[in-house]
């Protein structure tokens, strides 16, 4: 009956949302690329199932809009949550591809086995989608967590360790929905990096152009617009990171906070796709540090601030050089940057209105978001005041190098 049928959505929901929170802490700590885009996009995903079964269970409840705790649930609910404090890189992710993400995939297959698709259609549709996300989820994660073993042998045991005590746990609460509860055994308390992990492909730097700490270094037109762009573009890694860090300290508004670090993964792999299709070498390319590294150690209100200093900084740029690339020819670089501008156009909506209610929840001015947004700037400033004349003359001369390159090509 209907209200059964909530209870199992409800359940499910927590489950998903949980998960996602604890997904998005990683990003941070993970160094790859593709698996930064890849949390990024199933963060995203599991936020739209969340988001439907959330409405979902309001509908089967009506006239109720009353979404009340975990109830027997809440054993099952911290297993999820718990992940988050994985001892290791290796560890969660292989937690999650052996364990969560199966038993998530699992339980959407049964219900969708046994419950009603005439009754409950509206549910089938999307959990049908869901389904097939899961599948795909699990399968990245179990490549991911191989390379990410294979790169740290060491650290194999205590993965295979920590799973164990993941798969235990589940199996206690999983099915009587009460049993254990604490930290798992093995659990090291997470805190948000004060530095990101970086892409050991990439040109490791804190500053990834040399306009950034060297005013007289022009910011370009023509060539050096389009490589200055795309390496923009790519180094918007930071913002993946800023997004899952404030996803998961802020895990009341999940639903745009996980499109908008997904739309930043978008961003990130244009600059990458861009850089690749110019024949341009990873190791020459620089990945810096700055902008996250500037909001470290202060509370995560600040890299939200970041989001939206940035996104209002540079959104007036967008259009403009939309324009030059398309006068160039260059209708990859062109492209990238329409799309850009409309989802920034949006995340500055996003930020105005999330740091406004996180200043009222904190019993604080909503009207005083923009003071946020001033202290980011500053923060900025004061963080690229620290940059020394070797890392200037370095970033100069990485600059030079692959501005000389595409001259070539």
């Amino acid at each position: 009956m209907r209200f059964d049928t909530a209870q199992l959505l409800k359940r499910s929901f927590f489950c998903e949302r949980s998960l996602l929170v604890s997904m998005a802490a990683w990003i941070p700590a993970i160094a790859p690329l593709e698996m930064k885009w890849g949390l990024a996009r199933f963060i995203w995903q599991s936020a739209e199932t969340a988001h439907a079964l959330r409405n979902r269970v309001f509908e089967l409840r009506f006239p109720s809009r009353m979404l009340e705790e975990e109830g027997s649930d809440s054993a099952l609910i911290e297993l999820f949550s718990g992940v988050k404090h994985s001892p290791s890189v290796p560890a969660f992710l292989r937690s999650l591809a052996k364990v969560l993400l199966p038993g998530m995939r699992d339980s959407y297959r049964t219900y969708l086995e046994a419950s009603d698709p005439i009754a409950d259609g509206p549910t089938h549709r999307f959990l049908s989608l869901a389904l097939s996300e899961k599948d795909e989820q699990i399968l990245a994660f179990e490549e991911w967590s191989e390379s990410a073993l294979a790169g740290n042998p060491a650290l194999r045991e205590e993965a295979i360790v920590w799973t164990q005590a993941v798969a235990s746990r589940l199996s206690d609460v999983g099915g009587a929905r009460s049993g254990s509860s604490g930290p798992l055994a093995g659990s090291k308390t997470y805190v948000i990096p004060a530095r990101p992990a970086r892409d050991p492909r990439f040109f490791p730097c804190r500053f990834y152009w040399p306009d950034i700490v060297d005013p007289d270094f022009p910011y370009g037109e023509g060539l050096q617009l389009q490589l200055r762009s795309a390496i923009s573009h790519l180094n918007e890694v930071w913002a993946i990171e800023a997004g899952g860090v404030i996803l998961s300290a802020f895990a009341g508004w999940i639903h745009d906070s996980a499109r908008w670090t997904y739309d930043e993964s978008r961003h990130c792999r244009m600059g990458y796709e861009r850089l690749m299709a110019w024949g341009l070498e990873p190791a020459q390319i620089p990945l810096g540090t700055y902008i996250y590294e500037s909001a470290s150690g202060e509370d995560p209100i600040y890299l939200l601030g970041m989001l939206y200093f940035f996104e209002t900084k540079n959104i007036r740029h967008k259009p403009a050089r939309a324009q030059l690339f398309h006068t160039y020819g260059d209708s990859l670089s062109e492209h990238d940057m329409d799309f850009d501008w409309a989802d920034e156009t949006m995340h500055a909506g996003y930020g105005k209105h999330w740091l406004k209610e996180l200043l009222a929840a904190r019993g604080q001015d909503p009207a005083a978001y923009d003071q946020i947004r001033e202290r980011c700037e500053q923060l900025v400033r004061d963080y690229v005041g620290t940059a020394t004349a070797k890392e200037v003359d370095e970033i100069q001369k990485v600059a030079n190098v692959l501005i000389a390159k595409g001259a070539q090509r």
